[in-house]
């Protein structure tokens, strides 16, 4: 920062031009995202002097790199009906595409696609063109009784947490909710703040609170462009494995979800994506016995009235469970273990069921000899999703020829697919490399299932 304050201001401007002539055409708002930079930083030094608009965006430049977030890999898609069907031909659908998108030091991110299938067999990805955007934050507010779910879930379930939940109770007489969690903190009683665990109960609670957010993307941006960027603690190592799908309310409104994975390095812990258009998303932490293992899929609707979800609840099986509020899951009870020789070690959703006359038809990944990652099928019963009514007896793709090389090689994997004119389309991961999309007809793949009971 010394060496930027003191250059002299003609190169200042000559510097910033440069930047502005290579790096704005490539960037949502690039001016935009080098004041905000530089605000960052300023307070770090003392400024002798108000600083030129150019030099204040040369020191956001110097505190600012680019990112390929697809660098090392694109892969495990799932597909959702786009918010935007206009000007498609009868027969066709556009699909929204998510992406796990693995940049420098295997970071993921979650990107986004759309295409067209449709009519028949027919598949046409949309144009892919930037600039990419991440978006900016926006405020968002707990409710009390989520939050006091997932403080429980972390162990903090003591007399300062109650103080806190006590205040932001809307329903407390006079009672207003702070998102800030200040007046909280600040009408908690002074004898529990005593305490010499107070602080670090707090502490606590203020980073848990601040693991809900919400991020806005341009109007004028497309669906390509949005890429969902890490930017909580529980996911700073990256954004895994997206499994989105279209959920209907029982009074008929519809709106987005997807589980992820979050990691930090270290741990892996599931979150969950809301989002009305694709354009504004709330991310947050799931909570219960359920939410603590990879893979979670969402069911696209109430069954029962009841939210219901597939986990992988041992490590090496499918397991299915429930939630009141979709929120905070109950423990899973088992569903479908390794079984078939191209499932010996692990088993598990290729994403969300899909409602069929016949059943609700979940793919799955299994994991063979020489961890060869191959896709097969089951169906659960509609009415009773805990029992499995049929399956497929061979794998519905493997990787076979070109597939068997990648990043990771032998692996075919999805995160969720749909039904569109009598076909389900599997958009899916080749190698952890590339993406692939796969169609069969419905019906045929139903009448290859035997049944199980």
């Amino acid at each position: 920062m010394a060496r930027a304050l003191a250059l002299p201001e003609r190169e200042v401007d000559s510097l910033v031009a440069g930047l502005l002539d290579r790096f704005e055409p490539r960037h949502q708002d690039y001016r935009g995202i080098l004041a905000r930079h530089a605000a960052v930083v300023v307070p770090r030094v003392p400024i002798p002097a108000e600083l030129s608009p150019a030099r204040s965006l040369l020191l956001g430049a110097c505190f600012t790199a680019e990112y390929a977030v697809e660098g090392a890999a694109v892969t495990n898609p799932s597909a959702v009906k786009h918010p935007d069907q206009a000007g498609l031909p009868s027969g066709a659908l556009r699909l929204a595409l998510s992406l796990r998108a693995v940049g420098e030091g295997h970071l993921s991110s979650i990107g986004f696609a759309a295409a067209v299938i449709g009519p028949g067999p027919a598949v046409r990805l949309e144009p892919r063109t930037g600039p990419l955007t991440t978006g900016v934050a926006v405020p968002v507010e707990w409710e009390a009784a989520r939050l006091r779910a997932v403080l429980t879930e972390h162990g903090l379930d003591d007399e300062v947490t109650r103080a806190v939940l006590q205040s932001l109770d809307p329903r407390r007489p006079g009672s207003e909710p702070d998102p800030d969690l200040s007046r909280a903190f600040a009408e908690v009683p002074p004898d529990l703040l005593r305490r010499p665990q107070a602080p670090g109960i707090l502490a606590g609670i203020r980073s848990i609170a601040g693991s809900l957010r919400r991020v806005a993307f341009p109007s004028d941006s497309t669906l390509p462009q949005r890429v969902l960027w890490p930017t909580v603690s529980s996911e700073s190592n990256g954004m895994e494995d997206a499994r989105f799908v279209r959920f209907t309310a029982p009074d008929g409104t519809a709106d987005y979800r997807a589980t992820y994975t979050a990691f930090d390095g270290t741990d892996i812990s599931p979150r969950l994506l809301t989002s009305p258009d694709l354009r504004v998303f709330t991310t947050a932490p799931l909570a219960g016995p359920a939410a603590r293992n990879k893979g979670m899929a969402l069911f696209p609707r109430l069954v029962g009235g009841r939210h219901l979800a597939l986990c992988r609840s041992d490590g090496e099986s499918t397991g299915l469970t429930a939630s009141g509020d979709g929120q905070v899951w109950e423990p899973a009870r088992p569903l479908h273990g390794p079984r078939a020789a191209f499932e010996l070690l692990q088993v598990g959703n290729c994403g969300s069921p899909i409602e069929t006359a016949a059943g609700w038809l979940t793919l799955t990944h299994g994991v063979g000899p020489m961890r060869t990652y191959t896709i097969g099928a089951i169906l659960l019963d509609l009415d009773d999703p805990g029992r499995v009514v049929a399956a497929l007896p061979e794998p519905l793709l493997a990787p076979l020829g070109q597939e068997t090389e990648g990043y990771v090689p032998n692996v075919v994997y999805s995160c969720g697919s749909l039904i569109h004119d009598g076909l389900l389309w599997l958009p899916y991961g080749i190698g952890d490399t590339r993406i692939g999309m796969a169609s069969v007809p419905v019906d045929r793949l139903l009448t290859r299932m035997v049944p199980t009971g």
